[in-house]
């Protein structure tokens, strides 16, 4: 990526899309054919990609991603991301929208071109532990 360090722009489309809760900014970042591979299923295309974080958005009210930390290969072309999420819960994963704090992490690996733009991101978050708060016996009392 020869315009910005990968790490730069992998740290923009962060704070550009999911923090400023922008789906359509991502289209500065990523290419048309953009592919998620997201818990192991596969999301093809800029437009399903944006449906896609307009979806979860609408599930984690005041989201606010915090990156701990990322770094990419020697070339540029591979970056990981490790991030934790915060918001409220407005029916993440299907639960009762009750307004809750809630907070997981996760993991990104990006694939990237040398003019910056992204073409793959493959990402796993910590969906079962959040499930498993949320829906634990009492869990809607805390």
């Amino acid at each position: 990526m020869a315009h910005a360090s990968s790490v730069d722009v992998v740290e923009a489309f962060w704070e550009q899309v999911w923090n400023a809760h922008d789906p359509e900014k991502a289209d500065d970042f990523v290419v048309e054919d953009f592919v998620i591979t997201n818990a192991g299923e596969r999301i093809e295309g800029r437009e399903n990609f944006k449906a896609w974080i307009k979806a979860f958005l609408d599930q984690v009210d005041d989201l606010r991603l915090e990156v701990i930390e990322t770094f990419q290969n020697q070339d540029g072309s591979r970056v990981a991301s490790r991030w934790r999420v915060h918001g409220r819960n407005n029916g993440v994963m299907g639960t009762e929208p009750d307004g809750r704090p809630i907070s997981f992490t996760g993991t990104a690996v990006w694939a990237g071109r040398e003019d910056g733009k992204l073409l793959h991101n493959w990402g796993e978050r910590a969906s079962w532990e959040l499930y498993r708060r949320l829906t634990a016996p009492g869990a809607a009392e805390h």
